[in-house]
């Protein structure tokens, strides 16, 4: 299986049929074989039940015993996985399903791929409102502080790992909430993961669930907790990192550690 693309979602049902219809419809056009793997956390709405109507050999249905998180959804995801590149987006899909494309070819070079709106700000074609955006940066400069300094957007919901990446980064995350994000890429660089960020064209959805002051608050708690968490990691990374496809990197770009 060349790749599993991951769709955490929680109370969905207004968003996740559209999503998934542009899904399949985009990877029924694409040479590589694929899988679409929905991790429902707990809904109380119809979002389970509509999935359910697409499964099938290409798409399978994970169920959460109760809301744990979209850190848990997502970390469940990766180590459920079977394919060799593994991308997870949010439900709403706030960036296109076309930029898997170039996800793809970038994790060929690199083991970790960061969707990123901080890179090229003309691809924001949609913006937060003011406070969501500030709140967002201001997020960013702790995160840079405290856990991963040179990352310009840890919390864009579009993110790409190697199988073994994968296996490696998720079996050690702790935090089930929001930051999961900044958790996962912590890990990246202490295991000495190759990690680039991709610009990639987003539209806010005004429908979002993260409350701006209850979950930042909680955000900042979890990130304050990454570095006690995870002070003796050490990495069990295959001796060869095999390039199983997708493997057209230029010559200016770095080659794997």
């Amino acid at each position: 299986m060349d790749l599993t693309f991951i769709i955490p979602a929680y109370n969905e049902s207004a968003r996740i049929e559209r999503s998934l219809q542009q899904a399949i419809e985009y990877f029924q056009c694409q040479p590589y074989t694929w899988e679409i793997l929905v991790v429902d956390d707990g809904s109380r709405d119809d979002t389970a039940a509509i999935v359910r109507r697409y499964e099938g050999e290409q798409l399978r249905l994970l169920e959460q015993p109760h809301n744990m998180g979209k850190g848990a959804a997502v970390r469940r995801g990766m180590l459920e996985a079977t394919g060799n590149f593994r991308i997870f987006s949010d439900a709403d899909f706030s960036t296109p399903i076309v930029e898997t494309g170039a996800m793809m070819m970038l994790l060929s070079m690199y083991e970790v791929v960061i969707g990123s709106r901080a890179l090229d700000r003309n691809l924001v074609k949609i913006h937060q409102p003011w406070y969501r955006e500030t709140m967002g940066k201001i997020f960013n400069l702790m995160v840079q502080a405290l856990a991963v300094p040179g990352i310009k957007d840890t919390q864009c919901g579009f993110k790409g790992f190697r199988d073994y990446a994968a296996i490696e980064i998720f079996s050690r995350t702790k935090i089930d909430g929001f930051s999961f994000d900044a958790e996962a890429i912590f890990l990246a660089r202490r295991l000495d993961f190759a990690i680039k960020e991709m610009p990639v064209e987003w539209h806010n959805d005004e429908r979002s669930t993260l409350h701006p002051i209850y979950d930042s608050l909680k955000m900042i708690r979890e990130l304050l907790k990454i570095r006690g968490l995870h002070k003796h990691e050490k990495a069990r990374i295959p001796e060869e990192r095999v390039v199983r496809s997708f493997s057209y990197p230029p010559e200016d770009d770095p080659e794997l550690p």
